[in-house]
């Protein structure tokens, strides 16, 4: 449980630190729903790929799944 834990609280800290650095459109946070809302219609995903939505959300992402790996690689050494 240890292991999962340490990737839990890694990739949560990954997520955050990515919302916080790119999660800025005109100077204000996007709000969560708006960040990480799949699917839609195809206006909707228009709208999210022309204003850079799309975009933010693929780099927060990217944050989490590299705190993943960060929790997983010290997990892996504390063993």
């Amino acid at each position: 449980m240890g292991k999962l834990n340490s990737i839990f609280i890694f990739t949560l800290i990954g997520l955050i630190v990515g919302y916080a650095i790119f999660g800025k459109w005109g100077g204000e946070y996007v709000s969560l729903q708006t960040l990480f809302s799949f699917g839609g219609n195809a206006v909707q995903g228009t709208f999210r790929a022309l204003t850079g939505i799309e975009n933010m959300r693929n780099k927060v992402l990217l944050c989490g799944a590299a705190g993943a790996a960060v929790g997983l690689v010290l997990a892996l050494k504390r063993k």
